[in-house]
């Protein structure tokens, strides 16, 4: 397990890479990485509800990527907010 810690792309608040969701983006598709296990460049999101909300809101995972990184993912990002 990573003792580096990982910035959220909302609240700015450093954790521990497990305590937060990673967004992995690999050949310019964007998954959520639930078992990080996935390569490619990485973008993370604290669990908590405010979090994911203001990153789905103010689209922040374009900022974090810097491009337009697709509805899809916010979209998914929403339903896994809501399964948890």
């Amino acid at each position: 397990m990573s003792k580096r810690e990982r910035r959220c792309v909302a609240c700015r608040t450093e954790s521990q890479q497990y305590d937060l969701i990673r967004i992995a983006r690999i050949d310019g598709e964007y998954l959520i990485d639930k078992n990080f296990k996935l390569g490619g460049r990485g973008a993370y999101v604290c669990k908590k509800p405010e979090c994911i909300a203001l990153t789905i809101k103010k689209h922040l995972l374009n900022k974090a990527y810097k491009c337009n990184v697709g509805s899809k993912i916010y979209e998914e990002l929403g339903e896994y907010e809501q399964s948890n």
